[in-house]
């Protein structure tokens, strides 16, 4: 029973293992291993004795860790460019403090129907679009099974904001891994892996 788990909502939890001996063999590349489980239903495991789901999915793929290093390094950019996107719009500036995010995740707001700042779709000039297609379709590359059938992204798959720029760039960070919860970006994510 300690062992069970639930989840109230759609999620992806995401890790890594970098092996230090254990590799693929055959590869000269060094390569970690992306472990991924998902469920498409909110799920509560009681006992893993006798569980099945019809909702609950696991992989693993083997991806190569330099071309991991630099999709961060360009979703961290990527990330950068949307925050700069965000302090220049008027209706960030005079509703909502811009300065850090952590800051605005401590702030005590009377309750309101308004999103989070990190939540609100931002609107991208045409060099950010350009940037976030490239980063995208890289991900589409790394994550696909057959990534040589897959054209560049002709549009954003999922609704960009500050909060699912972020999840995708905390999603490629080898230390830490995530879990992202239901949203188009969840969405996304797992067309890929299926």
């Amino acid at each position: 029973e300690s062992r069970a788990a639930s989840a109230s909502n759609k999620e992806i939890n995401i890790q890594w293992y970098i092996p230090s001996v254990a590799k693929p063999s055959n590869d000269t590349e060094t390569k970690v291993l992306l472990l991924y489980a998902y469920n498409t239903n909110p799920v509560k495991i009681s006992t893993i004795k006798i569980f099945s789901s019809m909702s609950v999915f696991s992989g693993h793929l083997w991806i190569p860790l330099a071309r991991i290093i630099s999709l961060r390094e360009k979703l961290s950019d990527l990330k950068e460019q949307v925050e700069i996107l965000m302090q220049g719009s008027k209706s960030f500036s005079t509703s909502v403090p811009t300065s850090f995010p952590q800051q605005s995740e401590t702030l005590k707001i009377s309750p309101s129907n308004k999103p989070k700042m990190s939540d609100v779709k931002v609107d991208l000039d045409e060099k950010t679009e350009e940037i976030a297609k490239r980063c995208l379709s890289e991900v589409r590359a790394l994550l696909s099974v057959v990534p040589a059938l897959s054209p560049p992204l002709t549009k954003i798959p999922f609704d960009v904001t500050l909060q699912s720029i972020t999840n995708l760039e905390d999603m490629f960070d080898l230390a830490n891994g995530c879990i992202i919860t239901e949203g188009t970006l969840f969405s996304w994510i797992i067309s890929l892996l299926h």
